[in-house]
């Protein structure tokens, strides 16, 4: 019997801090449990990206795009191929990327600035490309480089080390599943309301009791001590949480991986844009 894959769960953000760390949620699977081990914090791209190179066996969940919409790198003449795409994308400043897609967006309609790829419409995403609100391109920007530099394999994407591969991930496609449209978290002291709480604990309880969609179609569910349920559900920003959410999606695409699916649970996809797992 082959070595059990290590679960990781990213919740990312491009310009880490102490405030406001890349969280890393780690665990595995054990008899249908998903079994969350340890949550990481890295204050620094550098610590994440040696976390993410150091030897090991695991598939994650990132939450952060992994490609751009293909109308926007053809309008702007970009390589259509993916490798040299993020290639020449790592090359550019965070300036003359906002210049570029704001110029693009400048150009369109009302109600239809941005681009989207493929997958944005079945995972209910923010457009790659956007710039603030989320800054999701910046994200691509930080993380992209740093996870083909750390060696790993990206399904349909890019081939490195088998034995770790990232997916992308979207914490809020498996939230939404429970929650509808209601917000669970925020950064902004002023909107840390208990009605956030109340929806935190109610994500939670879904989870481990396997009732959030995504686990009850393959038989899965989150399982917490009381004091990672308590710190779950006390963090009004949403990270350590988004940070399980993407582990489940993770553990999801390992079960698949495991049933003999070629590409973790995948669809066929357009090479250039990625997609979503579990979308």
């Amino acid at each position: 019997m082959s070595e059990p894959w290590q679960l990781l769960g990213c919740d990312f953000t491009s310009a880490p801090t102490r405030r406001k760390p890349i969280t890393l949620a780690v665990g595995r699977a054990d008899r249908g449990r998903v079994v969350l081990e340890a949550v990481e914090r890295f204050e620094s791209l550098d610590g994440w990206s040696q976390r993410l190179a150091a030897p090991g066996r695991w598939v994650g969940g990132f939450d952060l795009p992994f490609g751009l919409p293909r109308e926007l790198v053809t309008q702007l003449g970009w390589p259509t191929d993916w490798a040299d795409c993020m290639a020449h994308y790592a090359e550019l400043n965070r300036e003359s990327i906002r210049a570029s897609f704001s110029a693009f967006c400048d150009a369109r309609p009302v109600g239809g600035k941005f681009a989207h790829r493929a997958t944005d419409g079945p995972a209910g995403s923010s457009p790659s490309m956007k710039w603030v609100n989320p800054p999701v391109a910046f994200m691509l920007h930080a993380g992209v480089p740093r996870l083909i530099a750390a060696g790993v394999t990206l399904p349909g994407l890019c081939e490195g080390d088998g034995g770790r591969v990232a997916l992308e991930a979207y914490p809020g496609l498996l939230a939404r599943s429970v929650l509808g449209s209601a917000s669970y978290k925020a950064d902004d002291r002023a909107k840390q309301t208990p009605e956030r709480l109340i929806a935190r604990k109610t994500l939670i309880n879904a989870l481990e009791s396997g009732q959030a969609p995504l686990l009850q179609a393959v038989g899965l569910r989150l399982r917490l001590s009381h004091a990672q349920r308590d710190a779950l559900a006390d963090d009004p920003s949403g990270d350590s949480l988004d940070a399980v959410l993407c582990l489940l999606q993770a553990a999801w695409a390992e079960q698949q991986h495991r049933s003999g699916h070629p590409r973790w649970g995948l669809p066929a996809f357009d090479p250039l844009e990625g997609w979503i797992v579990t979308a």
